[in-house]
This record gives structure tokens, C-alpha cells and sequence, in this order.
């Protein structure tokens, strides 16, 4: 049974960074896509960024491309999310995502995983 669990989620001031940590289990993910997506209270979930498992592909969505970065650590099964120059707007709850495929899905319904989510608050 495939597991997920996030960690590294706070309260940092606007311009701090901070990492979020996706630790995997339950099987072998290469030929996943790992993805991360965010909800504000109010708003729909929106995709942040994803990585491929095998091959190290990646894709960001609009609003954090040159912020964030995703990476993962196939020893530690784990997938990371580095957020710098934080914004009162990347206040969310955070969540891990994954999904096998060859391509790397941006909505949320293609994702047949999830963890339980991290809150991340940036105040101004």
C-alpha cells in the first residue's frame, strides 16, 4: 500500500525560505510522477510542481517557477520541495501527491495518491 507523508511545513515570514520533505512508501516509484499541490482555504488545489521518479524531469507551475524546486532522493524514497522568497500568497496547505505514467500531470485527478498535507504560512 503506497503511503506518503509530508513534513517541514511552518510559519516563516515573507522573502524566508523552507522545505517541505514527501517520504514514500509501499512499493517502487520509478515510472511515478511525484507531484506537490497546494490549497488555500477558499480555492481550488492548485498544482505547484512535480518530478518524474526515473529520469529526474521536472515541471513548475506559473506562480512558483524560479522559487521553488522539487527534487527527490531515490535512497531515502523521499521527495523534496525547496521554497525560497516565500510570499503571504504560498500560505497553504501543502500536499504530496503520485501518480505512475510517463508524463507529468498537472491536475489533481490524475493523481492516484496522496499524503494527509503540511500547512505552510507566510506572514508579511
Amino acid at each position: 500500500q503506497v503511503q506518503l507523508v509530508e513534513s517541514g511545513g511552518g510559519l516563516v515570514q515573507a522573502g524566508d525560505s523552507l522545505r517541505l520533505a514527501c517520504a514514500a512508501s509501499g512499493r517502487t516509484f520509478s515510472g511515478y510522477t511525484m507531484g506537490w499541490f497546494r490549497q488555500a482555504p477558499g480555492k481550488k488545489r492548485e498544482f505547484v510542481a512535480a518530478i518524474r521518479w526515473s529520469g529526474g524531469n521536472t515541471y513548475y507551475g506559473d506562480s512558483v517557477a524560479g522559487r521553488f524546486t522539487i527534487s527527490r532522493d531515490n535512497a531515502k524514497n523521499t521527495v523534496y520541495l525547496q521554497m525560497n522568497s516565500l510570499k503571504p500568497e504560498d500560505t497553504a496547505v501543502y500536499s504530496c501527491a503520485a501518480t505512475f505514467g510517463f508524463t507529468i500531470p498537472t491536475m489533481d485527478y490524475e493523481y492516484n495518491y496522496w499524503g494527509q498535507g503540511t500547512q505552510v504560512t507566510v506572514s508579511s
